[in-house]
């Protein structure tokens, strides 16, 4: 195999959409009752649905997050309200919400911007790569942990009510005691390439057609990251991968993945076996046509590549650029 110094060694050349933060968390005022009473009333409250859809509102070509008033939720925080950070003496927090506008249904892959300048909800998944740096980390943040309040209503020990602690980070069992923290499950996804000027991509049986992204799966018990992506890769297209390198990570609130991007190598001679009811196809790419398709959008003739808002869509981009 003929190693490319300039692609092999290619780094991410920006942080992917959702990994973005600009409003620190402050995790000694989740514990400060009297002084998150003290910034409730000029706190900025973000509603979420259960779907990931936040209202969002317009900065010239830009969705900006439609933040609303506490004073209807009363004095202090309800319980169920999660604290997603402070910054400069206001505080962000977050509630489940029902949409009290227009929804926006059927955007396809990639977000865009609502023809009105009425705050319109919108799904972190499709709209995060449009928003600022402020408002994909408060809206990532609320969406993973709101979700978690939804599935963790139940001592995982005995079976009790859990009652929410810590501004929404916590949940102490009422029967037993038991304190629970918001759970994350790793997953990898690596771009594999040959070293030079092929890139390995495959599709789902239920994409649309022509849509097309590196290789995923999560990590078992016990298992190294490093581990899980040669596994993966093995078990999803039938190759060995080596030079297996770290590139960066993503939160991914769907319903709780961070996802672990790395690249390796493989061997485009070896015969590509598609996991059967998996992956529909696998191929390799030639690195001009993911440029061409990138220029284009994202799309080319046969080829459409995962949404600005993925981390998959960044590793290709840093890729394609090598």
């Amino acid at each position: 195999m003929t190693a490319c110094t300039t692609s092999a060694g290619f780094q991410l050349d920006e942080l992917p959409a959702l990994s973005r933060t600009a409003v620190p968390r402050n995790d000694l005022l989740r514990d400060n009752a009297d002084e998150l009473a003290r910034l409730w009333p000029s706190a900025r409250l973000l509603p979420v649905d259960r779907r990931g859809r936040a209202p969002m509102g317009r900065s010239g070509d830009m969705p900006v997050l439609d933040f609303r008033s506490t004073e209807p939720l009363g004095p202090v925080p309800p319980a169920g309200a999660v604290l997603l950070g402070e910054q400069d003496g206001v505080c962000y927090w977050a509630v489940r919400a029902e949409p009290d506008g227009p929804v926006q249904e059927g955007m396809g892959w990639d977000a865009v911007l609502p023809d009105t300048d009425e705050p319109v909800w919108q799904d972190l998944r499709l709209a995060g790569g449009l928003l600022s740096a402020e408002d994909a980390g408060l809206l990532t943040t609320a969406v993973a942990v709101l979700s978690w309040h939804d599935n963790a209503g139940f001592c995982a020990k005995c079976g009790s009510v859990v009652e929410p602690k810590r501004a929404g980070w916590a949940t102490h069992c009422t029967g037993c005691g038991r304190e629970e923290y918001p759970r994350t499950d790793p997953a990898v996804i690596c771009l594999v390439h040959d070293g030079g000027d092929q890139v390995l991509l495959a599709r789902q049986p239920i994409w649309p057609p022509d849509r097309y992204s590196v290789l995923a799966g999560f990590v078992e018990g016990g298992e190294s990251l490093e581990a899980c992506v040669v596994r993966e890769i093995c078990e999803e297209v039938g190759i060995t991968v080596e030079a297996v390198r770290y590139l960066g990570s993503q939160p991914w609130p769907f319903p709780r993945s961070l996802m672990v991007g790395f690249a390796a190598v493989g061997d485009p001679a070896t015969p590509l076996v598609p996991a059967d009811g998996e992956i529909e196809n696998a191929r390799w790419v030639h690195r001009d046509e993911v440029r061409a398709a990138l220029a284009n959008g994202g799309t080319g003739p046969g080829l459409i590549l995962p949404g600005v808002t993925s981390i998959a869509r960044r590793m290709l981009e840093s890729w394609a650029q090598g």
